[in-house]
């Protein structure tokens, strides 16, 4: 293997990725409030790295995640070492922030669904319950969890009001995410549990991308209801997500959704700027 994909692997599987995608769509948010500042965006970011390797690492050690076990073990010790930094530097932000009662209690909620994703909040004749083996309740989950964070959360931290600008914000937030989820389904079909109800596995591929593009029609049509709709910006990152939910396939590689559709909020904060 190659230098170069060695350092990009460990790039997209020790979550530095999705970790710079939530910085993003965060900076999305308070751009749209014309907030300039970076504390909360490099809170979520640090937040990510460590949530979600302790999920790679909960799963790997319950016998989940096959494929990606041997890759881990050889890299365990770097993961380890970055997502300590990331807890350090996250604890360190969120210190700073000094959150009241609000802010803390939606982390907190927050917090606790993406804790629940993997770890079981009950157990029944030796089956375990967790959001992420829920039937049904899987991307919705994901797409809540981050909607909150990235909207809620984060305006609430500015002491913004949630007027009914910001719950659409939040509303199309949460759409937009379960389309930019939906990839990664369609890619685990062939490999995911029946048990798990997926939306590919309930509709099969074809009627989940039509799922999905009139999510993006709703997503794109809220704008219209906002105070100071961003149109064109809206249009353009909708038509991208439709695009690559377009070419989700179960054949697709790692590289399709792990690098290319979770790099959806990068793109949109770069388009978001321009315009």
């Amino acid at each position: 293997m190659g230098f170069f994909k060695k350092i990009l692997n460990f790039y997209i599987f020790s979550n530095i990725h999705v970790a710079i995608a939530g910085f993003c769509i965060v900076k999305i948010t308070l751009l749209k409030y014309s907030i300039i500042e970076n504390l909360v965006p490099f809170f979520v970011a640090f937040s990510i790295v460590v949530s979600y390797n302790f999920i790679r690492y909960y799963e790997i050690k319950t016998n989940r995640l096959k494929w990606f076990k041997s890759w881990f073990e050889t890299y365990k010790i770097f993961i380890f070492l970055v997502s300590i930094i990331s807890l350090i530097l996250g604890s360190i932000l969120l210190l700073k922030m000094n959150l009241d009662t609000k802010s803390t209690s939606l982390l907190l909620l927050f917090y606790l669904i993406t804790l629940f994703y993997v770890i079981p909040f009950s157990k029944k004749n030796k089956k375990e319950f967790s959001f992420r083996n829920f039937p049904f309740i899987k991307i919705y989950s994901i797409a809540f969890a981050w909607a909150g964070v990235t909207v809620l959360f984060t305006l609430s931290v500015y002491n913004i009001e949630f007027t009914a600008d910001v719950w659409i914000e939040f509303l199309q937030r949460f759409l937009i995410l379960i389309v930019i989820t939906l990839p990664f389904d369609i890619r685990d079909l062939l490999t995911d549990p029946k048990e798990l109800k997926t939306i590919p596995q309930t509709l099969g591929v074809l009627k989940s991308k039509y799922y999905g593009s009139i999510l993006l029609v709703v997503f794109y049509g809220l704008e219209f209801l906002k105070g100071n709709p961003l149109l064109k910006s809206t249009l353009l990152i909708a038509i991208i997500t439709f695009i690559f939910l377009l070419f989700s396939t179960p054949k697709n590689n790692r590289f399709y959704t792990a690098l290319w559709v979770e790099s959806i909020p990068i793109f949109w904060l770069i388009i978001l700027m321009y315009f």
